[in-house]
């Protein structure tokens, strides 16, 4: 089985920082990128961040700047480091991890809420 741990949530005040990790447990073959999703109550789950094995990272226009994720290959983890965060970025963050063959895979969510 593959599963994907997310860790780092929490309660933030507005201007704060947080780090959230994501690992995989077991093995995947053919990992294509790995990265962040986000969906705040009431409204769809939406791209926070990506990046490829290679490096290649992409980010929503609402965090460039502010996000900035990363990767260990050798552990197939990844990482979203998160600064100045405020009230439009609490949501319940996914990690994903997508393979050359098509699949997805998805983490249980942690709860991110950012707030005074």
């Amino acid at each position: 089985q593959v599963q994907l741990v997310e860790s780092g949530g929490g309660l933030v005040q507005p201007g704060g920082s947080l780090r959230l990790s994501c690992a995989v447990s077991g093995i995947i073959f053919r990992i294509k990128a790995m990265g962040w999703y986000r969906q705040a109550p009431g409204k769809q789950r939406d791209l926070v961040a990506t990046i490829t094995l290679g490096g290649s990272t992409n980010y929503a226009d609402s965090v460039k700047g502010r996000f900035t994720v990363s990767r260990d290959n050798a552990k197939n983890t990844v990482y979203l480091q998160m600064d100045s965060l405020t009230s439009e970025d609490t949501a319940v963050y996914y990690c994903n991890l997508e393979t050359w063959g098509d699949l997805y895979y998805w983490g249980q969510g942690t709860q991110v809420t950012v707030s005074s």
